[in-house]
């Protein structure tokens, strides 16, 4: 009878051990990256005409014009260069993602 107390109370440690991993792992790896993806498909959302983007490809341009029909937007690379590229391919603001250089 002792034995299968013993064996009852390690399952259940090593049952509570597992479920206090997964919500450490939950609470400072999941948590953060779902509320990062959050901000960047808000970011993505509220992308107006003339504002400066970076791509996730790296490439920096100006919105001419939004296609809500496919979700994409023209963006000018460079005088007289527009190029088609989806919303969900920008990164970042340029202007918020620029360092200065010393």
């Amino acid at each position: 009878m002792m034995q299968i107390l013993q064996a009852q109370g390690s399952s259940m440690s090593m049952l509570l051990m597992m479920v206090a991993i997964f919500a450490i792992m939950w609470f400072f790896m999941i948590r953060p990256q779902q509320k990062k993806q959050k901000e960047i498909q808000k970011f993505r959302n509220s992308i107006t005409i003339g504002q400066a983007i970076v791509t996730a490809g790296g490439i920096y341009g100006v919105v001419k014009q939004i296609e809500e029909a496919d979700n994409a937007l023209m963006v000018e690379i460079s005088k007289g260069v527009v190029i088609k590229i989806d919303r969900n391919s920008v990164y970042a603001d340029a202007a918020s993602s620029a360092t200065p250089q010393k």
